[in-house]
């Protein structure tokens, strides 16, 4: 099976995902302030009564089990007895919060039928009252949220597939967990997963992670509809509404089932259509938004655009190149090179590029450069290949590769084997095969047009601000020196 076309392409026209804008009226913002006041005490006071009441039951379930039976599904009066507790409480909670009404449309496929339910958009929080009419289907958690109160005693109580994100062996374990219940044809109870791994403004589906796929078994898609336009604050909203939408079960070819990712991004297409929003490529990669062409992620949000705001002189961009020669500097280092008056801008460029506040000047330069128009891409891809070039030999490994992409782009860069493969000659890549494929390849050209071409790049310097192609000007908000 193919690749369903959705009709869109990932492109920077697309909505951003990943940011909330919500603009209140006065009118909206004097009821938010009445009906806060007077709707959150109450809410918060219900909810947490419901929360204290299902701790200690949650943690009955499974009390007196031994290891070897907590690693089987609860069955018997445990299962009778307290779920439908729990599935009362649970339900209780979202009536407190305003959810007084819940649609559902279509019908829930039976564990036989599906035995995983994929669920999108994420929003938020209040997205998990789609397990009341799931009753109270497994789920996977970070392996962090044990730990919380009440909800490590409702995590153990569902059983929950856990993994850690840090820790590459948990993530193994985690896959084997979830191939095993997928395919224990009934053993387990049906689970539910939200594939987009994170949470977005709805505004378009971000690339589906495998999990979900990995098995091969059918899956029932999931829709989530908020009416509500504030649905975000149910603080000063007298009732939220919600609707759930059962599609019918996607069964996978057999290619899918070879494919998890073609699975997941077919079923993502499927959704994103039945829900009138763009299905994109785009990913949250260590906190930063990116969408992916070849296997690079590619930022949404440029550090370079706006370190070219900030550093409105272009002779200050060539200090990072010859300052050193792949120094990380903190933001005091970075303000004395740069000769900057306000550490806080050499603090916020650090930010952009690194979460230790630090950052590798060669980063700045190479991404930065250019946006300014000072080198063409000829000259710019030698200054790189050279400078990551380690051992001299005229060509580069894969990790060095990933090296000079991450430089180039402003992001890290984990998967460049497609690049690496479609610009190796013999295992070899050379600055020659580099640049031809850079320029040339269907898939990689589109990198260098948006990112890498001065010519083609979205704009230019001029008395301080960075005009783009589409005319929009990102003025500097502070002064650099």
């Amino acid at each position: 099976m193919e690749r369903i076309d959705d009709g869109y392409s990932a492109t920077q026209e697309y909505p951003h995902p990943f940011i909330h804008k919500v603009k209140l009226t006065r009118a909206q913002r004097i009821r938010g302030i009445i009906l806060g006041s007077i709707l959150f005490p109450i809410r918060v006071t219900l909810a947490g009564v419901c929360f204290l009441i299902m701790w200690p039951i949650a943690r009955l379930r499974l009390a007196g089990l031994s290891e070897e039976e907590r690693s089987k599904p609860v069955e018997g009066w445990r299962r009778w007895f307290y779920h439908p507790i729990i599935w009362l409480l649970s339900r209780a909670v979202f009536f407190s919060l305003g959810f007084y009404w819940v649609k559902v449309k279509g019908r829930r496929a039976n564990l036989k039928e599906a035995p995983v339910l994929v669920v999108a958009p994420h929003s938020g929080f209040l997205d998990m009252l789609v397990l009341c009419p799931a009753q109270l289907a497994t789920v996977v958690s970070r392996s962090e949220n044990t730990s919380l109160p009440v909800i490590g005693a409702l995590l153990e109580f569902n059983q929950s597939v856990l993994v850690s994100r840090k820790d590459p062996e948990s993530r193994k374990k985690a896959v084997a967990q979830l191939n095993e219940r997928l395919t224990s044809d009934g053993y387990w109870p049906q689970m539910l997963m939200f594939p987009e791994g994170t949470t977005t403004n709805g505004s378009a589906l971000i690339k589906f992670k495998p999990g979900a796929f990995l098995a091969g078994v059918p899956v029932q898609p999931v829709l989530l509809h908020y009416p509500n336009k504030l649905v975000s604050n149910t603080v000063d909203v007298v009732y939220l509404f919600i609707v759930l939408q059962f599609l019918p079960v996607y069964n996978p070819s057999q290619e899918e089932k070879k494919d998890p990712n073609l699975y997941a991004d077919n079923v993502q297409k499927l959704m994103a259509r039945a829900l009138g929003v763009p299905a994109t490529d785009y990913v949250m990669e260590g906190g930063v938004p990116v969408s992916k062409v070849g296997g690079l992620s590619l930022p949404l949000e440029s550090p370079a655009r706006e370190t070219v705001t900030l550093l409105h002189k272009s002779g200050m961009i060539d200090r990072c190149c010859s300052g050193a020669q792949g120094a990380k500097v903190i933001a005091e280092e970075l303000a004395s090179i740069l000769g900057l008056s306000h550490q806080q801008t050499a603090a916020h460029i650090c930010s952009l590029y690194s979460k230790d506040h630090s950052v590798d000047l060669r980063h700045i330069y190479f991404s930065v450069a250019p946006l300014t128009g000072c080198v063409d891409l000829k000259t710019l891809l030698h200054s790189a290949f050279t400078m990551f070039n380690r051992e001299g030999r005229g060509s580069l490994s894969e990790r060095e590769l990933s090296d000079l992409m991450e430089a180039l782009l402003g992001v890290p860069q984990h998967r460049v084997a497609e690049l690496y493969a479609a610009a190796s000659d013999r295992s070899r890549l050379t600055e020659e095969s580099l640049l031809r494929v850079l320029t040339a390849h269907p898939t990689f050209q589109k990198v260098t047009k948006e990112y890498l071409r001065p010519e083609e790049a979205a704009g230019t310097l001029s008395n301080g601000r960075y005009v783009n192609n589409n005319g929009s000007v990102y003025s500097n908000s502070k002064k650099s020196e």
